[in-house]
């Protein structure tokens, strides 16, 4: 059967897998598929390697709905063939696409990571120093290519609870470094202080941003991004040095 691949793909796809694997939390499917011919194989060439993977859980509580990740010429050790594992001899960039849902935002803001994150900046609030401890972030995608948030963060220093809600449109920066939230839109909350507001803002566009999401030897950059109702998309380059193998 010529379509079946050979016992050379077969056991790098394996090692890829359990590579990645080993770096999740959770995984619901997970699926690598190399393509090349022996012959190249041996000179260290492969075709083209893609990724896919549906409900990933990121060891900081973060989830991604969908991952694919295709990288084409990629150069490798042929002797690491031998061992069942996929080493680069020179990166490789590769076309990702990432969908987030809802549920995996609204996941990763009540992370144990997250809180640790807002929880180690202190924040001016009416003037004063605080530390702040959200209790509970509630986080949409809406049709409009808007995300809104509504949270309840506690003010350790004078055991305060300061209500803090806004819309805004997400847009990636010129290099693809960062994600802002432009046009900004508090809610009724107005009593809530800026500061804190810019906090969450700020702390929306480092979760969008998918640097929190990055696997070893591999760094996600943001091209695109898609609003829909409770589902985020993100085009994405990735800079691989390695595909982890187990």
């Amino acid at each position: 059967m010529p379509d079946s691949p050979g016992l050379g793909e077969q056991a790098l796809n394996k090692a890829a897998e359990i590579g990645l694997s080993s770096q999740l939390d959770e995984v619901k499917n997970l699926d690598v598929d190399i393509k090349t011919d022996p012959l190249k194989l041996i000179q260290g060439q492969v075709d083209e390697v893609t990724i896919q993977g549906e409900g990933l859980v990121m060891q900081k509580d973060l989830r991604m709905e969908e991952l694919e990740m295709h990288m084409s010429s990629v150069a490798i050790n042929p002797l690491s063939v031998a061992f069942g594992k996929v080493e680069l001899t020179q990166p490789t960039q590769a076309s990702t696409r990432v969908v987030l849902t809802e549920a995996d935002i609204n996941r990763a803001f009540n992370s144990e990571y997250v809180r640790s994150q807002l929880q180690s900046q202190k924040i001016h609030v009416n003037g004063q120093l605080m530390t702040i401890e959200p209790q509970h972030v509630d986080f949409h995608l809406l049709a409009d290519e808007k995300v809104a948030l509504n949270g309840s963060i506690l003010l350790k220093e004078t055991s305060q609870t300061q209500e803090v809600a806004f819309t805004a449109t997400p847009r990636v920066s010129a290099n693809g470094q960062s994600v802002s939230l432009e046009n900004v839109e508090y809610g009724d909350s107005e009593e809530a202080s800026p500061e804190l507001t810019k906090a969450l803002v700020e702390q929306t566009s480092e979760i969008l941003n998918l640097s929190n999401f990055d696997l070893e030897g591999m760094t996600l950059r943001v091209k695109q991004l898609k609003v829909e109702a409770g589902k985020l998309t993100l085009q994405a380059e990735a800079y691989v040095e390695q595909i982890p193998s187990g």
